[in-house]
């Protein structure tokens, strides 16, 4: 078990320093200098003592530019090693201080998009697979489908068009109201959360389909086993089939299903917040990446591609103790 981890984690390393090459190579090919964009805007700024030219030397050496493509990136992944990934262009600050800021909105809403998936997703996903075939099973997988297969920004268009503009229930974008400042910090809290419920309700609508079909589909198989038919044969009630001995062996597969939350919270839902502006690390790399900030750019895409790493991980080493034989190759 210890060497397949060891295996598993060095595999991991290589693919995440590939991958940040290629995201470091496809943005100096790039045909616009974004380099060149912020030099003359320095450059014009009357309180600059420095010339446009001085400004994009002293731009290209910070960022490696003006050395070759493999070098370029190796100064920069040693920069990256010590957590040093220079100062967001567009924010004007470290990109680690501006990603600490807006995380924990990120955060919160894929945890609550998460455990309100789990309380949907699972108990209907085991009634579909309890009644197959019936019209139960067809209505839920209906359901499951129309999540999967309806766009985001389709989606929370017509719940802004419901919820917001005909009902008058809900904000049409932000995180807080025009009288935050005034309130309470209870008051505050309660602000803040009713601005995401649109939010939630959108990437749990979204989301709840693919978990609804992968617990149907391993509840399906488990049921259909020996064991279970063994202990419906002794005679044991069905909900102690279904919920003792069924449910158990199906946690095993959605365990390692779950594990991908982990890129999708510190990622953050990038269409979701932008579509309704909530500052999280999704909208703030958005608006970053649109303005050309290259140094926040390649955080977030090195950030995304460890956190991937890492849930792979998790789910490889979830079956690895569960199953020897992955262990072995």
């Amino acid at each position: 078990m210890k060497n397949f981890i060891i295996r598993r984690f060095i595999l991991g390393i290589f693919i995440v320093i590939f991958g940040t090459l290629v995201v470091y190579t496809v943005i100096r090919f790039l045909p616009t200098s974004y380099v060149e964009t912020i030099a003359r805007q320095r450059a014009s700024n009357p309180l600059s003592a420095m010339t446009y030219q001085e400004w994009l030397d002293q731009l290209n050496s910070v960022y490696h530019l003006d050395i070759g493509i493999i070098p370029g990136f190796l100064g920069w992944l040693g920069n990256a090693i010590k957590g040093d990934f220079g100062n967001s262009w567009h924010y004007g600050i470290p990109v680690t201080e501006k990603f600490s800021q807006v995380i924990w909105y990120s955060v919160i809403i894929n945890i609550v998009t998460f455990l309100v998936q789990i309380i949907i997703s699972i108990p209907l996903g085991i009634t579909a697979a309890r009644k197959q075939y019936s019209k139960t099973d067809y209505a839920i997988t209906v359901f499951a489908l129309l999540g999967i297969s309806l766009p985001t920004f389709f989606l929370a268009t017509i719940l802004k068009y419901v919820f917001s503009i005909q009902l008058g229930w809900f904000d049409l974008y932000g995180l807080t109201g025009r009288f935050h400042t005034s309130m309470t910090s209870f008051q505050q809290t309660l602000d803040i959360a009713y601005h995401l419920v649109l939010p939630v309700i959108t990437l749990t609508m979204l989301s709840v389909g693919g978990l609804m079909r992968y617990t149907r589909t391993n509840m399906l198989e488990v049921l259909n086993s020996d064991y279970i038919r063994t202990a419906r044969a002794k005679g044991l009630s069905e909900k102690v089939v279904i919920n003792k001995h069924a449910f158990r062996n199906t946690l095993i597969p959605l365990v390692s299903y779950m594990s991908y939350l982990i890129p999708n919270m510190f990622g953050g839902s990038l269409i979701t917040e932008t579509l309704y502006q909530i500052p999280g690390i999704g909208y703030i790399s958005y608006t970053a990446i649109v303005r050309g900030d290259i140094p926040f750019a390649m955080f977030y895409t090195t950030l995304l591609t460890v956190l991937t790493q890492v849930s792979l991980m998790v789910a490889d080493v979830m079956y690895a103790v569960v199953d020897p034989r992955v262990r072995a190759n």
